[in-house]
């Protein structure tokens, strides 16, 4: 079986066609060829559906790229919504993060080759703007009903932001380096970040 043959798929229209199943082929598709290599009509053909039912399930090829991603956001909202009250809001955000980032062993190729086209492909990249500040504004959420400020409020943007870049720069590193833990890479990133924070002189400016 080739990387784009998935089971179940038939010739004309796929009546077990799933936003999951046309995911995952289309991809197969963009890994086999090159994302840029691939179109709409590529992977509708490849799932035995029509152009018009793909756009039933995401608005554009780019989409496609983040799965259930507004599912996923969900479900890490209702996560920080059930973290301990008295739980340090870090600590928390931490969890919460490395349980969004897991993913099954049987998926972590096809989602280590994903991670490569949304790091790297110019297009890509200029559409995750929108899905990094859906993500960033869960965390914000948080960190703002914590502290008792609001969502835009300094230290919820400063926490958001740094959770964003600390699982960028994990998956960065995973993408590169095969032998690299994408989880075990985030703890550590977490936890230098709190080093050089606790080594900085929080007063450094005081005088300034």
């Amino acid at each position: 079986m080739s990387r784009t043959e998935t089971p179940g798929r038939t010739r004309g229209r796929a009546p077990s066609t799933s936003r999951e199943l046309l995911g995952t082929i289309g991809l197969d598709l963009m890994i086999e060829r090159g994302y840029g290599n691939v179109t709409v009509d590529d992977i509708a053909a490849a799932a035995g559906i029509g152009r018009r039912t793909f756009f039933r399930y995401f608005p554009s090829k780019n989409d496609l790229m983040w799965g259930a991603f507004d599912e996923l956001l969900d479900a890490f909202r209702r996560d920080l919504a059930q973290a301990p009250p008295d739980a340090p809001i870090v600590q928390a955000v931490h969890a919460a993060v490395r349980r969004f980032n897991r993913v099954p062993v049987s998926e972590r190729e096809r989602h280590r080759h994903r991670m490569r086209l949304l790091l790297e492909e110019p297009e890509l990249i200029a559409h995750a703007a929108v899905r990094y500040a859906a993500w960033r504004g869960v965390i914000a959420d948080y960190v703002a009903r914590r502290t008792g400020s609001t969502e835009d409020s300094v230290v919820p943007q400063a926490v958001s932001w740094a959770c964003l870049g600390i699982s960028l720069s994990a998956y960065r590193q995973w993408v590169r380096d095969p032998d690299t833990e994408l989880l075990a890479a985030m703890d550590e990133s977490f936890r230098g970040l709190r080093e050089v924070f606790a080594d900085a002189a929080w007063g450094a400016g005081d005088g300034e």
